[in-house]
């Protein structure tokens, strides 16, 4: 077990290189031991791209290995035609006799059916090997399929002794480390929700600067559309949402999205 842990690890490393870049896909990292030595690695690079076994099984030079080999993934691998063909039916086809899975997919269209293409083709199948580190990884997609939901961060800002700001006004108690890091957030995550009066008040872009990483999708409660045209939020670097009561409409990048907050929240 303790050799299962050490090849799963490194597929979960695998796996997190891709952070931010999957979406609407899970985080997948896969590696395929033979005689004690990783003959190959893969990870999911981006939705429609091939799948972390996929790229890890095309990573082994001599496929002759493959058939005394172990391939250990981070989630177990689909059952379904999508975008790329199965990978369970991929890893039977190739004659990989042991799949070590970390967690099981939550997504209705594999949830146990993978597993059981692997398991009715005769390969070995060992589950829930550092099932919670691979399920943490993946805590989005699992918030989603489980509970209908996004995962939601909650950030913000405040002072040792509990302030967010001074005399009524924005006033700077991140420092470059914090900004960093904050940064670091917007690229891992998909989208980025504010209220009007931290637009107003603070005039933030809201995009990923002090980092490498794609723009979130910026999400605006405006409800009286009362910031101004030429606000950060209002440029062309991201896709932005501005939720509102009075109109709906869309300007390239910018949304206009009508709700009754009275009733829709």
């Amino acid at each position: 077990m303790e050799q299962h842990h050490l090849y799963m690890q490194r597929a979960l490393q695998l796996a997190g290189k891709a952070l931010g870049n999957t979406y609407p896909n899970p985080l997948v990292g896969s590696v395929i031991v033979s005689d004690g030595k990783i003959i190959g690695e893969g990870w999911h690079h981006k939705a429609g791209e091939p799948h972390a076994e996929v790229n890890a099984i095309n990573s082994v030079k001599d496929k002759e290995l493959l058939k005394n080999s172990t391939i250990y993934v981070t989630l177990e691998p689909c059952a379904h035609y999508g975008k790329t063909p199965p990978c369970a039916v991929k890893i039977v086809e190739m004659g990989i006799p042991k799949v070590v899975i970390g967690s099981m997919d939550p997504h209705d269209k594999v949830n146990g059916k993978g597993k059981a293409i692997l398991e009715d083709a005769g390969i070995e199948v060992i589950t829930g090997v550092l099932e919670e580190e691979c399920k943490t990884l993946n805590k989005r997609f699992f918030t989603y399929h489980q509970k209908q939901r996004p995962f939601i961060i909650l950030k913000w800002a405040e002072s040792t002794d509990g302030f967010m700001d001074k005399d009524f006004k924005p006033y700077a108690i991140s420092n470059a480390l914090s900004q960093q890091r904050n940064h670091q957030l917007r690229a891992d995550e998909q989208a980025i929700l504010v209220g009007t009066k931290t637009v107003l008040n603070d005039n933030p872009g809201l995009t990923v600067r002090e980092v490498s990483g794609n723009n979130p999708v910026r999400i605006i409660l405006d409800r009286e559309l009362s910031i101004p045209a030429d606000y950060k939020v209002m440029n062309q670097e991201s896709t932005t949402l501005i939720i509102n009561e009075k109109e709906e409409k869309t300007e390239g990048n910018l949304h206009w999205l009508k709700i009754d907050f009275a009733t829709d929240f």
